[in-house]
C-alpha cells in the first residue's frame, strides 16, 4: 500500500514538473520570438558622419518625423499602402479594405571603431479581425516586411559603397 501511494506521489510529482517545463518552454520561446522579430542590424568599417548623412538620404523617399543626429535616431512616419485583401477566419471571410502601414526607425551608433546602424519595422494592418464592435475595425500589428528591411538596407549599402564604406 505504502509503496502504491509513494509511486503516485512521484508520478503527481514528475507531472508537475513536466507543466513546469512545459509552461517555462512555452514563455521563454514567445518573449524570445517577439523581442528579435523585425530588427536588421549591420556593422561598417565608415565614419559616423558619412553613414548618418547617407541613412538620411537613404529614407528621403518616406516622411521623416525625427531626425536627431546627437541621438542617432531616424523615425519615419506611417505610410499607408493597398495590399491584396486578405481571408480570415474558419469560413474564409473577406477582411474590410486592403490597407496596410509601415514606419521605420533606423539607427546609427559608434562603436569602437565600426559604426553600427539597426533598422526595425512596425507594421499594421486595417481590419484583420471579424465582428462588428469597435475592436473589429482598428489597426491590428502585424508581422515586418523582410521585403521592404531588405530594400532600405540594400539601398543604403549601395550608397555606402559608393562612398568607400564596407561592412565590417
Amino acid at each position: 500500500m505504502q509503496e502504491r501511494i509513494a509511486g503516485y506521489l512521484r508520478e503527481a510529482t514528475y507531472m508537475r514538473m513536466l507543466g513546469l517545463v512545459i509552461i517555462t518552454s512555452c514563455f521563454l520561446a514567445s518573449t524570445g520570438c517577439a523581442t528579435m522579430s523585425g530588427v536588421k542590424e549591420q556593422y561598417l568599417v565608415c565614419p559616423y558622419d558619412t553613414v548618418w548623412d547617407t541613412a538620411l538620404e537613404t529614407m528621403k523617399d518616406r516622411p521623416i518625423t525625427v531626425r536627431d543626429k546627437a541621438k542617432g535616431l531616424i523615425e519615419t512616419d506611417w505610410v499607408e499602402t493597398e495590399v491584396a485583401q486578405r481571408h480570415f477566419g474558419m469560413f474564409n471571410r473577406e477582411g474590410i479594405g486592403g490597407v496596410e502601414r509601415a514606419r521605420m526607425t533606423l539607427m546609427v551608433k559608434r562603436v569602437d571603431d565600426v559604426t553600427a546602424v539597426s533598422l526595425a519595422e512596425n507594421r499594421e494592418s486595417w481590419h484583420r479581425r471579424g465582428g462588428v464592435t469597435q475592436q473589429a475595425t482598428k489597426w491590428w500589428p502585424i508581422e515586418p516586411s523582410e521585403e521592404a528591411m531588405a530594400t532600405v538596407l540594400n539601398r543604403l549599402n549601395t550608397k555606402l559603397k559608393e562612398r568607400g564604406c564596407n561592412p565590417a
